[in-house]
């Protein structure tokens, strides 16, 4: 029996092992979608103890930093409220956690704790009830004294050459204005843009979000879908010139409906004088939107990433008590791959395609977006249409394991940009780890089982690009 989470955890076979501690392991790490604050990273903020950078609080404005993981873990197991995202002593919402924690045997979320204790303050010693005490003992006061325990520490003892963050285009940006003209700070930090409140023109708030929007351009207001469109280019170009790699956009399914620019107006018009919206009304706006901002990141050499097939906010009443992105979210099915199709295809007919990475949340779409990136590769880069990483709820290892082995069966795993945290919490660098070891797992169980040959040249350059080299090479990031 192999002793709990030891340096060949994960590792099954005697290639894994090699892959990994000869390739994967010592690699940097491009961490090219999260939601780390850039303020905290400037600010290099220090944490008071392990409640506070693991489940989070309240933030000024009444709003939540934390794990909303965590809080799904710690719900499951009957913690109430008050102990998960209320006022509860710190203390007794670790407590609660280690308690909940315990129980989550197979679940991802065991691995990834036990994995940031042992990395970031060497306790070795898996995390229960009984030891609690001592376990937050120790850590809080490495939090408290530990250089390498601040936010920049964390990233640079993570070997963190890249962090993109997650940025609303009216966002001035400041922080990384601040980080960029930092000396000390000696790793990339970009803003992605992410412009889905200006897309989703029938939620609640959109009026008042165009406002905004208009503000953040210098004018009183936006009159017409035109007139956003030419907003959006320039807070895209805004974000370009501090260093935008990539957009983000969370829809629920890819829409596609064309129209003519002036029933789009119309439509506009109509959202602003709080008239009701058809469907079709509302996927010919989005799909408008949609078209125009790829045709900006196609001419900007920005990377359009779409995250669809989540239903969010499900249980109405704690989503009234709590608010959005507090764990009340569930997978959804959807039935968009033809409109995603079609979405690709019209930006392809004028040589308009970004380079794209589609996630979905709905493991059944695997095989689907694999054969649909495969009919819109091009020359520009290797895989310049690729298939996200196991997102979001499919974050485990049965989650990764099939998203690989689908990717693998309809395309070039060897090309794959690798893994993200989508994370808010500094301390989540290990999932890089973590994905590492089953990615490496995965490509020796097919050396082993004589699948692919036992090539060290190959299986280096698979490897270190799946780790590492390719996603520098799809964001433009110097080595």
């Amino acid at each position: 029996m192999s002793s709990f989470m030891n340096e060949d955890f994960m590792l099954n076979n005697e290639t894994a092992k090699k892959l990994f501690h000869n390739y994967a392991e010592a690699m940097p790490l491009i961490d090219y979608h999260c939601h780390i604050s850039p303020k905290e990273i400037y600010e290099d903020r220090r944490y008071n103890n392990l409640a506070e950078v693991w489940l989070g609080g309240r933030n000024a404005d009444g709003s939540y930093f934390g794990d909303h993981y965590k809080w799904r873990v710690m719900r499951s197991n009957a913690v109430p409220e008050d102990q998960v995202t209320g006022g509860a002593d710190p203390y007794d919402k670790f407590v609660r956690f280690a308690e909940a924690l315990e129980m989550a045997i197979g679940n991802p979320m065991y691995h990834w704790c036990n994995l940031e204790l042992k990395k970031y303050f060497g306790i070795t010693e898996p995390l229960t009830a009984e030891n609690a005490k001592s376990i937050w003992d120790k850590a809080n006061e490495m939090l408290r004294t530990d250089p390498s325990l601040s936010v920049r520490g964390i990233i640079r003892q993570s070997n963190v050459k890249y962090i993109g963050t997650t940025d609303d285009p009216v966002d001035t940006l400041e922080w990384h204005e601040k980080i960029a003209a930092d000396p000390d700070i000696d790793f990339m930090v970009c803003p992605s843009f992410r412009p889905d409140k200006a897309i989703n023109i029938s939620k609640a708030g959109f009026k008042e979000y165009i406002e905004a929007l208009a503000h953040s351009v210098g004018k009183d207001s936006l009159n017409t879908a035109e007139d956003v469109m030419a907003a959006l280019d320039e807070r895209i170009d805004f974000f370009k010139k501090h260093g935008c790699r990539a957009s983000d956009h969370g829809i629920d399914y890819v829409p596609f409906k064309l129209c003519s620019i002036e029933e789009a107006n119309e439509i506009f018009a109509k959202s602003l004088r709080g008239d009701s919206l058809s469907d079709e009304e509302v996927e010919k706006y989005q799909t408008t939107i949609l078209l125009h901002l790829a045709r900006k990141y196609h001419k900007e050499n920005i990377v359009m990433e779409i995250h669809y097939s989540c239903t969010r906010n499900v249980n109405e009443r704690m989503f009234k008590l709590e608010g959005p992105d507090t764990g009340f979210d569930m997978i959804a099915k959807s039935s968009c791959g033809d409109q995603l199709a079609m979405l690709l295809s019209e930006l392809d007919k004028t040589e308009e395609l970004p380079k794209t990475i589609i996630f979905s949340l709905d493991h059944n779409d695997f095989n689907l977006i694999g054969t649909c990136m495969g009919a819109f590769q091009s020359a520009e880069v290797p895989s310049k249409i690729q298939m996200g990483a196991a997102w979001w709820f499919l974050d485990t290892r049965d989650g990764m394991e099939e998203q690989m082995r689908s990717l693998a069966n309809l395309g070039l795993l060897g090309n794959f940009v690798g893994m993200l945290t989508d994370s808010r919490s500094f301390l989540s660098y290990t999932r890089h780890d973590y994905f590492r070891r089953i990615m490496c797992n995965l490509i020796g169980k097919w050396v082993e089982d004589g699948e692919y040959p036992d090539n060290e040249s190959s299986l280096k350059k698979i490897v270190e690009g799946i780790s590492f080299n390719n996603a520098a090479r799809y964001f433009c990031i110097d080595k």
